[in-house]
């Protein structure tokens, strides 16, 4: 059974053209480091005028931290956050060590 993730980040004004241009065209290498960690049905939303990114996945593995480590040791995802992580605007009141806040699922309609 898939586990479902969400979490959420500020995107600066600033760079909201790049950043809809690069996620209209991810790179095929971090797509496919995603999928070898078992993500699926990744999607990220945007809302305006408040800057807000709310991303939703799907974790099918059972090892996530491993996974997650894999997904953060590859060198192509790394320079693709290199390229995002700056356009980002974290939220203040994320946990140390995250940077999209993750967020409580309260409802979900099978």
């Amino acid at each position: 059974m898939a586990q479902r993730m969400g979490k959420v980040i500020g995107l600066k004004p600033e760079h909201m053209a790049e950043y809809k241009r690069l996620h209209a065209d991810v790179w095929p290498d971090v797509l496919a480091r995603l999928r070898k960690s078992n993500i699926t049905n990744y999607s990220i939303f945007l809302r305006e005028p408040e800057n807000l990114m709310f991303s939703y996945w799907e974790y099918t593995g059972t090892d996530f931290e491993a996974d997650s480590a894999a997904i953060a040791a590859d060198p192509v995802t790394q320079d693709w956050w290199k390229v995002c992580g700056p356009m980002q605007a974290p939220l203040e009141t994320r946990a140390e060590g995250e940077w999209w806040a993750s967020m409580e699922e309260v409802f979900h309609l099978d």
